[in-house]
């Protein structure tokens, strides 16, 4: 059983100025630690244009490392390009995640391209920085993990780690669309991928957590870390239809596992919930926890799926 603390907004997108591009939306927080700060990477947005489409960009906000309430620096461009036209990520990079390898930095991140019987379409691509992580280059023009025979819809929501010098990209895949009113929404379930290098991917094509608010219930963000001997993954879950409001929108989830395949579902033990008023009474979402200067934290989206930002919660207690 975990027990969280919540420590409150800690980064609000609609403060930071001159960044027309930067405007909505801190989506997905991604932790890299620095000795003096840590960078926290999110997707965010520009206003929506005149037909209320957006495009979805990727930036990050280092935060004092004894202080993580003091916004040192935000990005002054996002950090990886969009793509030419055409390509799987010319509308957007969200979410994106980052790990080090040797002296430089990989991004992880789901390109999104706009279609016309769906919204949209979605595939993972990646990139790498030799600037300690401030701009990527892309690895090529095309995304890394796309769609299969057996994984025939959008695939997104990359989060990458490294257990026991193997890597292992958690993801998202889309399983069937659902008609909704002429805007037909996603089933996406949790999935992974291995790999010896962290660029050449074998998939295991199976759903890993099962379901428990209903069949089409829709899964996000697993993040997967290590901790008192068994990796446990905090993730996020809502329902398939309906849930841009308070009853059926998004919650954190739990499951622990001792061999990072065969995953144990109990969100009772998740031990976070929504608040009863303010910027996350009405859902939460998309987790990220790592561990600094001997504490456990999480980074979590709160109402409108983090239009107005991320918050902090702090590990007060485990039990087994």
């Amino acid at each position: 059983m975990f027990k969280w603390d919540k420590l409150g907004i800690i980064f609000k997108p609609q403060e930071i100025e001159g960044r027309s591009w930067l405007k909505e939306f801190a989506q997905a927080p991604s932790v890299l630690i620095f000795d003096d700060f840590i960078r926290v990477y999110f997707s965010c947005r520009p206003l929506p244009d005149e037909n209320k489409q957006y495009l979805s960009y990727s930036a990050f906000v280092d935060l004092n490392r004894n202080n993580l309430f003091e916004i040192i620096k935000v990005s002054k461009n996002p950090i990886i390009e969009l793509g030419e036209i055409g390509t799987f990520d010319e509308f957007g990079t969200y979410p994106v995640s980052v790990i080090r390898k040797d002296e430089k930095v990989l991004v992880y991140y789901a390109g999104w391209t706009r279609c016309e019987s769906v919204p949209f379409n979605v595939a993972i691509g990646a990139g790498v920085s030799d600037n300690n992580g401030e701009t990527f280059t892309k690895l090529g023009k095309g995304p890394i993990l796309s769609y299969t025979p057996d994984e025939p819809f959008i695939l997104g929501g990359p989060k990458i780690r490294v257990f026991n010098n193997k890597w292992y990209l958690w993801y998202i895949a889309g399983k069937k669309w659902l008609p909704n009113d002429g805007k037909p929404e996603i089933v996406n379930k949790i999935r992974l991928a291995t790999s010896e290098d962290g660029f050449t991917w074998q998939r295991n094509c199976t759903d890993i957590i099962q379901d428990k608010i209903e069949e089409n219930e829709c899964q996000a963000s697993p993040d997967v870390f290590l901790f008192k001997g068994l990796y446990h993954m905090f993730f996020c879950y809502r329902y398939s239809l309906g849930f841009r409001g308070k009853e059926k929108g998004y919650r954190i989830g739990y499951a622990y596992s001792t061999d990072l395949l065969k995953w144990t579902r109990d969100d009772l033990k998740a031990g976070i919930d929504v608040s009863e008023q303010g910027w996350d009474s009405e859902m939460i979402s998309y987790p990220n926890v790592f561990e600094l200067d001997g504490n456990i934290y999480m980074l979590y989206l709160g109402n409108q799926v983090g239009k107005y930002g991320f918050g902090l919660a702090k590990l007060n207690d485990y039990t087994i």
